[in-house]
């Protein structure tokens, strides 16, 4: 995929270019996947069924040179069945057998239609990047990123994810209907898919080689925040804490704000963003336009919210309009 003067910032473009082809009409989407892979976190995309959720993280496998895992969570999963277990040898020793949580894109598919036991199994290697069986630690790898696709809670035979979990993906994404003109798109992308007879297709293109992102994580390493911008950030996240201190109504709607999480996710994610843009320092339109991906998962809204009409990411509009941002 890379020449050998082209950049990263350059390839991974082509990366994301290449992933937009495959889904369309989804751009934000795509664009919040690839910030995600080069600030090394974990995302979860939420939407109705039939949006392309699975099929956008398929296609970014495709194009990474990367190990993929796939767990279909079901509601008779074993912690297991994701981090993998010891099995008795016919020498009587015991080995462990490494589960699909060794991938290095790990598809999470329908997150939350497996109960709490099972998504805490999740929880270490997701923050701790290693999990413990038996008493012993086994790391994951330098590319390591979990993918989780999750139906609105609304559907039948889901669960609420526990709200550790929740704070330690990176982004929560929401996926919406394409417009009409995508649509029709889409309807061609699948019909041209679908006529193709086995063998027809083309040979498939170099994939991105993993160096590539870890020499475009160093890049970002390198962006610079002004104290301004991150005192803009800090004051996003007080907004959730206190709410109260900028009127009576954001106050009321607010039971729980954002954890320190917080504050790393705008962080990290607005470099990554500043440096996709092409820049090598981040301004407050960088964080605003990550905000809420980075924290709607974070906020927790009390019964008057409910009442009064309001979402999470209605709220951090009201934050985003009421916090300034330093001279």
């Amino acid at each position: 995929m890379a020449g050998a003067s082209t950049s990263p910032r350059d390839t991974i473009l082509e990366l994301q270019s290449r992933i937009n082809q495959d889904i369309i009409g989804q751009e934000r989407v795509v664009e919040r996947l690839v910030i995600a892979l080069l600030a090394n976190g974990n995302v979860l995309l939420e939407g109705l069924p039939g949006l392309a959720k699975t099929r956008a993280i398929k296609s970014l496998s495709k194009n990474l040179e990367s190990d993929f895992s796939r767990i279909q969570f079901t509601p008779d999963l074993l912690p297991s069945d994701v981090t993998g277990g010891e099995i008795l040898r016919g020498d009587g020793k015991f080995e462990f057998r490494k589960g699909p949580v060794f991938g290095n894109l790990v598809l999470a598919d329908e997150i939350n239609r497996a109960p709490a036991k099972v998504q805490s199994s999740l929880l270490e290697a997701m923050e701790e990047r290693h999990v413990t069986v038996a008493g012993t630690r086994y790391d994951l790898p330098e590319l390591f990123m979990v993918l989780a696709t999750q139906n609105p809670i609304e559907q039948e035979g889901t669960y609420p994810l526990p709200e550790a979990q929740m704070d330690r993906f990176l982004m929560h994404v929401r996926i919406d209907y394409p417009s009409d003109a995508d649509e029709v798109k889409v309807m061609r992308l699948v019909r041209a898919e679908n006529a193709k007879a086995p063998g027809d297709s083309a040979q498939p293109a170099s994939k991105l080689p993993q160096k590539v992102i870890l020499e475009a994580r160093s890049e970002i390493d390198r962006v610079t925040t002004k104290d301004a911008v991150e005192a803009y950030m800090v004051g996003l996240i007080a907004a959730t804490r206190r709410p109260g201190e900028f009127g009576d109504k954001l106050g009321s709607w607010i039971a729980v704000g954002a954890s320190p999480r917080g504050s790393l996710a705008l962080d990290r994610c607005s470099r990554a963003y500043a440096w996709l843009k092409g820049r090598d320092y981040v301004t407050p339109e960088d964080v605003q336009a990550i905000a809420h991906d980075c924290l709607r998962h974070r906020v927790s809204l009390s019964y008057e919210a409910g009442a009064d009409g309001m979402t999470a990411d209605g709220v951090l509009d009201e934050i985003i309009k009421q916090v300034a941002v330093a001279a």
